[in-house]
């Protein structure tokens, strides 16, 4: 006799938590006044590199959101893809990488933007600082801030899932 679980949004995430991102991080940096930064992270053994293609690597669902982006910001002028670069994490151009995290992103015309993953003590971290320059960018950032949070903490529950070293 087999059991079937029950789908749980709850269930799912219950490995991440928001914590607060290690002070060793690069990212902290740019942090000032009103910028917004959060973390997630998750029990979980990876180098950053191979952490950062396992969230980059976005399932349909979240693809498909990042889809209706583009369709709603394109008129807008705002980058699909993000700047070409010689080295990328899906659309975001690596930054900096050490041997404990990696950052990257760009800036945009209505906010700057940076992803960090960081591995540190059995933990992978995944932190989001943004720089607004407007009233359009706290928009934006306010608009797809529900959706952020799930693709965060979606891209560390595949990363535990995953055995990687």
């Amino acid at each position: 006799m087999s059991t079937v679980k029950a789908f749980s949004i709850k269930a799912l995430f219950a490995e991440v938590s928001a914590c607060s991102l290690p002070e060793s991080s690069q990212l902290l940096t740019r942090v000032k006044g009103n910028d917004f930064i959060d973390c997630y992270c998750i029990k979980a053994e990876a180098t950053p590199r191979r952490a950062a293609e396992i969230i980059t690597a976005f399932p349909a669902w979240s693809e498909y959101l990042l889809k209706l982006r583009h369709l709603i910001t394109s008129p807008f002028g705002l980058s699909q893809h993000g700047p070409d670069a010689p080295d990328k994490l899906g659309p975001f151009p690596v930054e900096l990488e050490t041997e404990n995290e990696i950052i990257a992103g760009f800036n945009d015309k209505h906010l700057d933007f940076r992803v960090s993953v960081l591995c540190d003590q059995g933990k992978v971290y995944l932190a989001t600082w943004v720089h607004p320059h407007n009233a359009a960018g706290w928009i934006y950032l306010k608009a797809i801030m529900p959706f952020h949070i799930l693709i965060a903490r979606d891209g560390l529950v595949r990363v535990g899932a995953q055995a990687i070293v």
